[in-house]
């Protein structure tokens, strides 16, 4: 079995699950999913990107999504949405919030799996990617496995998960 450890930033869109598992066809796949909750250090990377997206809403609302201690809750609502859609799909699938030394606990866990590659889906974060500060980049360094990096989907389902964990 082929094991793959996910870095994700936000829950997974159908898209984004059905990409990360059919990428070596038919081989089953097991996933480490590793969610970190958004944190304040960036918020003015998240603005410029925004801005460079053309995403002005979103940039202008920065403020107003939690970050830090206040986004734990939705991270672990996050995670449960993502491996609950992997399983669905037919993979094995466990995880954690990372929500310290993310880079770390990614080269721990791919030692304590024997990860054969690790996959970060992402936003574009075009600052953080010019300055190679970015989670793949940094990762490659680190982990000593293949490290591929995809985009994720912008699909409403990470606000339809938020708004059902505040029910």
């Amino acid at each position: 079995m082929f094991t793959t450890v996910l870095m994700i930033e936000k829950p997974l869109a159908p898209a984004d699950v059905e990409l990360v598992t059919t990428l070596h066809g038919d081989e089953q796949v097991s996933f480490v999913v590793l969610m970190q909750p958004r944190g304040d250090q960036d918020r003015l990377l998240r603005a410029v990107d925004d801005v460079a997206l053309g995403r002005l809403d979103d940039a202008a609302r920065e403020n107003e999504v939690p970050e830090g201690k206040d986004a734990a809750g939705a991270a672990e609502r996050s995670l449960r949405h993502s491996l609950e859609a992997l399983r669905a799909a037919g993979a094995q699938a466990d995880g954690e919030v990372v929500e310290h030394h993310p880079l770390d606990r990614l080269k721990a866990v791919v030692e304590e799996h024997g990860a054969d590659e690790v996959v970060v889906l992402t936003a574009p974060h075009f600052v953080e990617e010019f300055f190679h500060r970015d989670w793949t980049s940094r990762a490659r360094h680190r982990v000593g496995v293949p490290v591929l990096k995809l985009f994720a989907q912008s699909e409403p389902v990470e606000q339809e998960t938020q708004e059902q964990g505040e029910r």
